[in-house]
């Protein structure tokens, strides 16, 4: 096979934008194509094909990842024949849309999300093998991993493409997920801290984790510090001691550590 084949593309979903990266083993390439609102999502994925050079190198691999709503199965609960039913009973206004799941078996969960039907199909005509992952699947992995590093309980908010994805971990599950739409930070604000006092934690001891674009960040910290003592905000340079990855302008948290982690 040639090195292009060998190789695996990364493609990212989200509302506003599509974005690609790839890795040599060394060095990450990433580039990011803004969409067209007038034309589908599916049709920019066309056009993308067409004008990105990243994409004219020939790969058989790809793993998309996308910003689809996530319903979260436990895994002893979960029965793939019911997903569909299940899914759009949750996500009522998902229409021409393929339902699939993707397990994550440190948290005992079923992630159960969706990709556009006619998106999927211009990518099978495009690529040899496509693996369709949630994009915050990297994201839960690593921060579950942390988790141990106090006793402490700890809440995180990751922000990106205007969403708060909000989380917390207990006895190798989750105790809570939810994602919200957020323009402004005192909307994060307000869901963040109705999901502290819902969960029960502690405002002296327990710890709130933020990640990602924190929109107004140094507003949000300093109000979010009015209830809660303990709060981190993740640098992704320095907890990853400066790697190349984390330098790349732009580049979302979650699509970063699908180079910073071994999956």
């Amino acid at each position: 096979m040639t090195t292009e084949h060998t190789q695996r593309l990364v493609i990212r979903i989200s509302r506003n934008s599509l974005a690609f990266s790839t890795s040599d083993g060394h060095d990450v390439t990433f580039e990011r194509y803004p969409l067209r609102s007038s034309i589908s999502l599916a049709a920019n994925m066309r056009e993308a094909l067409k004008q990105v050079p990243l994409l004219q190198n020939g790969f058989y691999r790809v793993k998309v990842i996308t910003d689809a709503p996530i319903l979260m199965t436990p895994v002893d609960l979960f029965r793939e024949e019911e997903k569909e039913e299940l899914y759009h009973h949750t996500f009522t206004q998902q229409q021409q849309v393929a339902v699939v799941h993707s397990v994550v078996p440190e948290l005992n969960a079923v992630a159960v999300f969706t990709i556009q039907k006619d998106l999927r199909q211009v990518l099978t005509d495009q690529y040899g093998s496509v693996n369709v992952l949630p994009l915050m699947i990297p994201v839960w992995q690593h921060l579950y991993q942390k988790s141990f590093t106090s006793k402490n309980g700890k809440l995180y908010g990751y922000f990106h493409d205007r969403k708060l994805e909000v989380f917390s971990f207990g006895q190798n599950r989750f105790k809570f997920y939810n994602s919200f739409a957020v323009n402004e930070y005192a909307d994060a604000l307000y869901f963040l801290l109705a999901t502290w006092k819902l969960l029960g934690f502690a405002p002296q001891q327990d710890e709130l984790h933020l990640y990602g674009d924190i929109p107004e960040k140094e507003q949000f910290v300093e109000q979010a510090s009015q209830y809660v003592k303990r709060i981190f905000v993740n640098n992704p340079s320095g907890e990853f001691n400066r790697a190349p990855v984390t330098q790349i302008e732009n580049m979302p948290y979650d699509m970063m550590l699908q180079y910073l982690r071994r999956s």
